[in-house]
Order: C-alpha cells, then structure tokens, then sequence
C-alpha cells in the first residue's frame, strides 16, 4: 500500500457528502474553498474536512485521523424540526461505517450552535475518522 493521498480521502468524504445532498430534497453543499453567499438559500449545509497528526503503530502501519465537521443551516423561526432531519439523515451517511478505507466513528451532534448567520438555525455535526496507512 502507498501513502494516503489526503486529497482522495477529502474528496471521497466530500462526494459521499454531495451525492446524499443532491435528491429528496436537495440541499446546496458549501466547501471549505468556495465563494457563497449564505443570504441566497434558506437551507444549506457547509462542510470542512481537516486532518490531524499521524502516529505510528507498528510494522510501519500508520495511523491518519480527521475531523468532518457539517455545519447545518436552515431558516430561522420555524423551529429545529428541520435541522435535525438533516442531521439525521447526515449522522445516517456516516454513523459507524468505512467507505474507501476510510473508518468512520459515531457523529456527535447535531448540536445547536448559537452564533449562527443571521437569520439562520444552526446546528453542528462533527464526526471523527482514521485512516491506516502502510508504507
């Protein structure tokens, strides 16, 4: 096995992302490198995938982690019903599974953030996952 290219691990975990949100409904997808105006959509969600240190293990196995962080927006003043359906159905994409060797863990939220764009309920998803490389 060769090292891990950071970049394929991002994008199957933003593909993965984009596929769930493209039907039934459709929710627009912010990445950590795009322009967007959040004043457009009432309901949207942003995504940032960041990597962490690698530790080695053993019999040069070594260990990747990352964060997946999915910040939920929707409409402000109709109520959290909304936001955790999505939340649901993102924690449901993730929950415990491994696609393309990347492993994910159990998400932890969504959770209500407080400081959200005006306008905007927001609620937070954060989900950790590994990646074991051998060289």
């Amino acid at each position: 096995m060769a090292a891990i290219d950071l970049n394929t691990v991002r994008s199957t975990i933003e593909t993965r992302l984009a596929t769930e949100l493209a039907s039934s409904p459709a929710i627009p997808v912010v990445f950590s490198n795009m322009a967007f105006d959040s004043t457009s959509e009432d309901t949207f969600v942003q995504c940032s995938t960041s990597f962490g240190t690698g530790s080695y293990l053993a019999d040069g196995v070594t260990l990747v982690a990352g964060l997946l962080v999915l910040n939920i927006f929707t409409e402000e003043g109709i109520g959290a019903g909304a936001n955790f359906t999505i939340g649901k159905r993102l924690r449901d994409l993730y929950n415990k599974v491994t696609v393309s060797d990347v492993i994910f863990d159990s998400p932890i939220g969504p959770e209500v953030l407080t400081s959200s764009p005006q306008g905007k309920f927001q609620t937070q998803l954060r989900i950790t996952f590994e990646i074991y490389e051998e060289l």
